[in-house]
């Protein structure tokens, strides 16, 4: 079983992004499946997304930054920020952390 983390940076202040939704999808035989959602916390962070591991499969990871960012009054080119992630074995975690500016976004496989 494995578990996946999130970390949500607001490149253009320099800070964390808090109270972003995040949901995440399983591929299944029916379709996309959600699993999980929730938002981050003040420092940015949603380490709560799988408290029960997950097991191998396809999944994809979305993030609500066209919200975020209107929260603000800050336009925005992505509504969302979607990671279309594998995994292919058990007992690995995920840290999957976004950063986020109102034109772009990147993603990487932290630790």
């Amino acid at each position: 079983m494995s578990t996946i983390t999130t970390h949500i940076l607001d490149t253009a202040l320099g800070r964390p992004a808090s109270n972003v939704t995040i949901t995440l999808d399983q591929l299944t035989n029916e379709g996309w499946h959600q699993i999980a959602k929730g938002k981050t916390d003040s420092d940015g962070r949603l380490k709560t997304l799988t408290p029960e591991p997950i097991v191998p499969g396809h999944y994809r990871l979305t993030a609500e930054i066209g919200d975020y960012f209107a929260q603000s009054n800050r336009p925005s080119l992505y509504l969302t920020a979607q990671i279309d992630f594998v995994i292919t074995q058990t007992g690995e975690h995920f840290h999957l952390p976004y950063l986020i500016t109102p034109n772009s976004w990147s993603t990487y496989r932290g630790s």
